[in-house]
């Protein structure tokens, strides 16, 4: 039964994120006077049609995607609501919409979250525990602007940073009294854990934040900001070899990940906790929505990220590059694309058997 739910949540979670990445494409293609021929939601034989008045729309039988079929998207087109008839600006506006909904949608689950999960969570240091070493540097009141270097937006770039470190000590830029402080070398215990490796005892709370509509729509705000972020650093440490393709999820490793949430807000009787399964999924699915929206942006073929350009290069030269050596370009990526989704589908069902 848990694996059924992983399975239809991790369906419900892509399917919404593509249809909302898909309608962005859709509304702002309309607004520009673009003819779309179809909108898709799934993939596979249609279920259902509808035919608009310029628009095919259509369910389709496998609710893994979807698509909005634009006219002259990718060949060219007499038609005078052809996508390669309109301007520059205008097709960079449309390929960027998808995007934008994508990071939208992540802002609006992340405050919905933040609604629902209670006080905010804020880097400002309240008070100390007994044992603190750390407040030979730091002061009750200090807000926490940057650590080592990275700018610190939420709570959990604390975390990070501290997950991240290996001899407790950190360069520190903190807010004191209405001026910047800078804070060398603030220093935490490392203390052996129960699996006899060193970890950071932090030895310090922070202070809530009551929930208002500023400071809720403040702090969904720079936690799209930290995911965002945290998307690039990891992205980063794969090109320095701090990761490998092992570490990569797919579709599968979503589902399994699901699972493990479910499996961890089950209560002592074996029923499941929907409040805060609830939390729990707002989270991953702001995640990946905020993740695919910045993937996107990546300029690599087949991606919004490298359709925008070859956009900008017929922005600035004001020549549209050979459609066919574009199609070409985004064929290949597209090859590629699909070849990285497969081996990163194999190791995660390699991981399901070891």
């Amino acid at each position: 039964m848990t694996k059924i739910l992983s399975i239809l949540f991790a369906l419900l979670i892509f399917e919404i994120i593509i249809v909302i990445h898909e309608f962005g494409h859709f509304i702002v293609a309309r607004w520009n006077g673009v003819k779309v021929n179809e909108f898709a939601i799934g993939m596979g034989p249609a279920l259902f049609k509808k035919q608009g008045k310029q628009t095919l729309f259509a369910l389709r039988a496998f609710p893994i995607g979807g698509y909005c079929a634009m006219e002259g998207e990718d060949e060219e087109s007499s038609d005078e609501g052809a996508f390669c008839k309109k301007s520059a600006p205008r097709k960079i506006a449309i390929v960027s919409a998808g995007i934008i909904m994508n990071i939208l949608l992540g802002f609006i689950l992340l405050i919905i979250y933040t609604c629902a999960s209670g006080p905010i969570t804020s880097t400002t240091v309240s008070k100390f525990y007994d044992d603190a070493v750390s407040n030979a540097s730091l002061q009750e009141g200090d807000r926490i602007l940057s650590v080592d270097g990275m700018r610190i937006f939420t709570a959990s770039d604390l975390v990070y940073k501290f997950q991240n470190d290996e001899d407790g000590e950190f360069d520190m830029v903190v807010k004191r009294g209405g001026k910047k402080v800078d804070l060398p070398d603030v220093t935490f215990d490392m203390r052996k854990t129960e699996g006899g490796k060193n970890s950071l005892y932090i030895d310090f709370m922070v202070k809530p934040v009551a929930l208002n509509p500023v400071t809720v729509a403040g702090e969904s705000a720079k936690s799209v900001l930290t995911y965002g972020r945290l998307i690039y650093i990891s992205l980063f440490d794969m090109v320095r070899g701090k990761y490998s393709l092992n570490d990569l999820s797919g579709p599968v490793g979503i589902v399994e990940q699901i699972d493990d949430v479910i499996d961890s807000e089950k209560t002592e009787n074996n029923t499941i906790d929907w409040h805060y399964l609830a939390l729990d999924l707002l989270t991953m699915a702001s995640l990946i929505t905020i993740n695919i929206g910045i993937f996107n942006l990546l300029p690599l073929p087949a991606l919004d990220g490298g359709r925008l350009v070859f956009l900008f290069f017929e922005l600035i030269f004001r020549h549209r590059v050979n459609p066919k050596f574009e199609g070409a370009v985004h064929l290949a990526g597209m090859a590629l694309l699909l070849a990285l989704m497969l081996v990163v589908t194999v190791s995660d069902v390699t991981k399901l058997f070891k």
